[in-house]
């Protein structure tokens, strides 16, 4: 595995910000690493990458101990921060080759890896402005290409298309997938259909924990059926015991006296045997209609 994190902990103070969490990211998977706010994301990231020591627990990339190893690991890991610290008054084929000094390139192969990153990245039209002169898509993809610019095993990438219009969003996606051919990818994202266009796997944290660890075609399957059912007359109580017996794990929620939202995590279709338990209960069907369930309410179950 390129990424290990095994019983890993992390205090400020009193406050326990990621609590004996445990998972791992092999070579040529994109890990989606979700959490709401304040969830534990970036400190593991942080953790991951050398920026902060974990109270307790390890991580190790590539084989290297963030701990007893850290130049080592900071040779393996691209790193991309959510809050992209760029020196704005450096000229961008400038900045790129500054960084790649301070992984030891020189030389030829520097010139050839700042002139790569600028193509992969769409930095062309680009290189000879100042940072700070860029939009924020552009200085995106700097840090894209910074992170990127030692040919690293693992890449960590915090958030990286926030604040980005939906034209940069794709473009900078095209560029992660482009990376990630044969390195291993580990980002965070608020954004649902990044995880559904990108990842292989998801984590989710919540309050310093994880709550789900899962490829994305599972926790895709998780996307319950909903059905809003609607009848001509009042539901019984017989009527809705009736109804909670049709399949396991049915969650049944009355609306009002005339109608019910039916939850199955089930693959099949419940719909034929509503349809047949209004034939027996004499309820006349008024409506029957799926309600879209998405990875959004997924997201919102496993961490309200």
């Amino acid at each position: 595995m390129s990424l290990v994190i095994k019983d890993l902990t992390k205090k400020y103070a009193q406050q326990l910000a990621v609590n004996h969490i445990s998972f791992t990211a092999k070579k040529g998977e994109i890990l989606g690493f979700l959490g709401p706010n304040g969830a534990g994301k970036s400190t593991t990231m942080k953790i991951a990458t050398c920026y902060l020591p974990p109270t307790a627990g390890t991580v190790t990339v590539c084989g290297y101990d963030v701990q007893t190893h850290p130049l080592e690991v900071r040779q393996k890991i691209g790193y991309l921060p959510e809050h992209n610290p760029l020196y704005l008054d450096m000229y961008v084929r400038e900045y790129l080759q500054f960084m790649g000094k301070l992984y030891g390139l020189q030389g030829q192969h520097l010139q050839q890896r700042s002139k790569d990153m600028i193509a992969l990245c769409g930095l062309e039209r680009e290189q000879h402005k100042l940072l700070g002169a860029l939009s924020k898509g552009y200085r995106q993809r700097v840090g894209l290409a910074q992170a990127f610019i030692h040919d690293p095993e693992v890449l960590i990438l915090d958030e990286p298309t926030t604040g980005l219009d939906p034209n940069q969003i794709l473009e900078i996606r095209q560029v992660i997938k482009q990376m990630s051919k044969d390195k291993t990818v580990v980002f965070s994202t608020h954004i649902m259909q990044e995880v559904k266009a990108l990842c292989d796997r998801v984590v989710i944290i919540n309050l310093g924990q994880i709550v789900a660890d899962k490829p994305i075609q599972e926790l895709a399957l998780q996307e319950e059926q909903r059905i809003i059912v609607e009848v001509a007359t009042p539901i019984t109580e017989i009527a809705l015991a009736e109804l909670q017996g049709l399949a396991e794990k049915l969650v049944i929620e009355l609306i009002d006296l005339q109608k019910v939202r039916i939850r199955a995590t089930q693959a099949t279709d419940i719909r034929p045997l509503v349809s047949q338990w209004a034939m027996q209960q004499q309820l006349p069907l008024i409506e029957m209609r799926k309600e879209e369930t998405t990875l959004e309410k997924v997201f919102y179950e496993l961490t309200r």
